[in-house]
């Protein structure tokens, strides 16, 4: 999959969440590039190629780049981690930020009410500090 990148971020293995279309995009002659991609969905730079636009957005412009789309590693109810299954993500109401899994209770990208499907289920239990029994699952 073919897109741009600021060239600030322009590196192999870069990730990123495509927040979606900007309005001050609406008149660029490479929107259409950029606005194929998911929204609020994560990916990574695999190829970078050496062609360069001007950007208002990005300083220095942006680069051409291949991308993949990769899930999002996030820990959700054990009783919902069925590997194949689809889910609606809802975000837990958990509010403690200094706890080692916030990141995956807590991951930037999913949106809450988004359908998503359950790629993988990892082995990983998580040790909640609510006594919540969640499981990491892998999103697409």
């Amino acid at each position: 999959m073919v897109t741009v990148v600021g060239e600030s971020q322009c590196k192999k293995g870069f990730e990123f969440v495509f927040g979606g279309p900007l309005a001050d995009c609406r008149d660029c002659k490479v929107k259409n590039v950029c606005f194929h991609l998911e929204q609020n969905k994560w990916y990574r730079v695999t190829e970078i190629r050496d062609v360069h636009h001007e950007c208002k957005i990005h300083e220095g412009g942006v680069r051409v780049v291949e991308v993949e789309k990769i899930p999002i590693q996030a820990a959700i109810p054990s009783r919902s981690a069925l590997g194949g299954s689809m889910i609606t993500y809802e975000e837990t109401d958990c509010d403690l930020v200094g706890c080692a899994n916030h990141r995956l209770c807590k991951p930037f990208g999913p949106g809450e009410g988004v359908r998503y499907q359950i790629s993988k289920v990892l082995d990983t239990e998580i040790e909640c500090s609510k006594g919540r029994s969640l499981k990491v699952v892998l999103l697409d």
